[in-house]
């Protein structure tokens, strides 16, 4: 075993000395006394000239590093001399001198007595103190932040709330971080990104009021403090309520020997039962009637339609909150006219008026009534009405979709007409069709399509049919005055 050599015996036990000197000059200082015969042998160094006393380079300062980052605290000096330099944290020590005294190792000294932290947690905040060990017992103090990124998790953990219809209802995320994380929460929707989405609350907590079966869905709760990405957790939200019924068709068009499809779609959480009627009576599956569920869309097929399938049918559902309705009617009469004329005519007292209508047997007959509009700025008042009877051509139909058109003469000019058209075949009268305007050209002005579609609207209800026949009319007349003045 090698012997020690005296110079390494007296360097460990100059660094021990002077570690004993600080920790008990620091007693002294605060009131407290030690009994260490050491302390009373030692002189401290005194210096003959004062400008070469040790002195710092480098500067306090405070650092911001993220977990897991590695961190370099600096203690640069000038003229240390024999002194030796002490890093602590608090009250405890560190480094003496080149020696670690920590047993941690992510600690490690650098040049120029530096220290180095590697993958800093959040523990390690805090002040740390490189020291010189002389007369002065001089610091240098660097504040450590940890900065951590946020987390968020579910409350309850489960991630999923159930509420009944009409109630309120708190959804609650918890986060955390270091800076304390901003929270706020969106819906998520396939209808739009999720940057797009609005903000519905701030904080952790989300109170939905008088919930719906519509607010049944993802809630997103959104972290963010700056650090790294932000992070989300979603909750999802079950809303308990009445069965709610939809129909794809109110009215279903059928002929005798053929099938008719009759849908409903059932809203409910609570495990709806549907069941069939016609008229008051409960449907049972037969030979040519079939009852099928895909998801939420409930399907009575009836084959092989027979007169005595004619009627009213209603789909009924069920669950322990409630029950809805539905009616559907399935007739052989045709359904009604839907319209493909353009709004305006090419011409000013003839107008081409076109229309499609479903019907299995062939149409026998069909009525067209049409009116012209009295209008000026502040009213309109509808004329008589003019009605014309035809027989369609019995041509055979591949599909019972019949298109159709006729030509409308002696109109005015310069005028807004409104047309309506109903159809017969062997099973009646199909309902009235909705209300139909179009527009003639004026006397002075052959307008091209672009410029009638920049002065009328194609689209608009039957409500508000005043203020927009109005306003057609003033930019008509507004479009004839300055073609008159060019």
């Amino acid at each position: 075993m090698k012997r020690i050599k005296k110079q390494q015996i007296g360097y460990f036990l100059h660094i021990f000395f002077s570690i004993t000197i600080l920790f008990s000059r620091q007693y002294f200082v605060s009131g407290k006394s030690i009994d260490n015969s050491l302390t009373q042998n030692y002189q401290p160094l005194e210096y003959e000239n004062p400008s070469s006393l040790p002195k710092f380079i480098s500067r306090g300062q405070s650092y911001r590093a993220v977990i897991d980052d590695t961190i370099v605290l600096p203690c640069a000096t000038q003229d240390l001399g024999s002194n030796i330099l002490l890093w602590r944290r608090g009250s405890s020590v560190v480094t003496a001198s080149n020696l670690m005294i920590t047993r941690d190792p992510r600690f490690r000294l650098l040049d120029e007595y530096s220290l180095q932290i590697k993958g800093v947690r959040p523990q390690d905040a805090g002040d740390y103190i490189c020291q010189i060990g002389d007369a002065e017992n001089r610091d240098l103090v660097h504040t450590v932040e940890i900065l951590v990124p946020p987390t968020v998790r579910a409350h309850p953990e489960t991630g999923h709330v159930t509420a009944r219809k009409g109630s309120s209802v708190t959804l609650e995320c918890k986060a955390s971080g270091n800076p304390v994380p901003n929270v706020h929460w969106i819906r998520v929707t396939k209808r739009e990104h999720l940057s797009d989405a609005p903000r519905l609350s701030e904080g952790p907590t989300l109170t939905l009021e008088h919930v719906e079966r519509k607010s049944s869905g993802i809630y997103r709760c959104v972290a963010d403090n700056g650090v790294r990405d932000p992070v989300s957790i979603d909750m999802q939200l079950t809303v308990l309520s009445p069965p709610e019924l939809e129909t794809e068709r109110a009215w279903v068009h059928a002929g005798e020997g053929h099938e008719a499809q009759l849908v409903c779609i059932v809203h409910g959480e609570a495990n709806p039962e549907l069941m069939w009627y016609q008229d008051s009576f409960l449907l049972d599956p037969t030979d040519r009637r079939t009852m099928d569920s895909r998801g939420d869309r409930h399907i009575l097929t009836i084959r092989n339609i027979q007169q005595s399938d004619f009627g009213n049918y209603s789909c009924v559902a069920d669950n322990a909150l409630g029950r809805a309705k539905k009616y559907i009617e399935v007739s052989g009469r045709p359904g009604p006219a839907q319209f493909h004329s353009p709004l305006y005519s090419r011409s000013r007292d003839v107008y081409n008026l076109t229309w499609s209508i479903e019907s299995i047997p062939k149409l026998e007959e069909i009525r067209i009534l049409y009116r012209k509009l009295m209008m000026n700025e502040t009213y309109q008042q509808p004329g008589r009405w003019h009605e014309l009877v035809l027989t369609p051509p019995h041509t055979r139909q591949e599909t019972p979709h019949h298109f159709m058109t006729y030509t409308i003469r002696g109109l005015e000019n310069n005028s807004v007409y409104e047309a309506i058209v109903q159809a017969k075949n062997q099973y009646g009268w199909n309902e009235v069709s909705d209300i139909y305007q179009f527009y003639t050209q004026s006397n002075n002005l052959m307008m091209t399509e672009e410029e009638v579609e920049m002065a009328v609207q194609s689209e608009f209800s039957v409500g508000n049919r005043l203020q927009l026949s109005t306003s057609i009319y003033l930019l008509l007349t507004f479009l004839i005055a300055i073609r008159g003045i060019d």
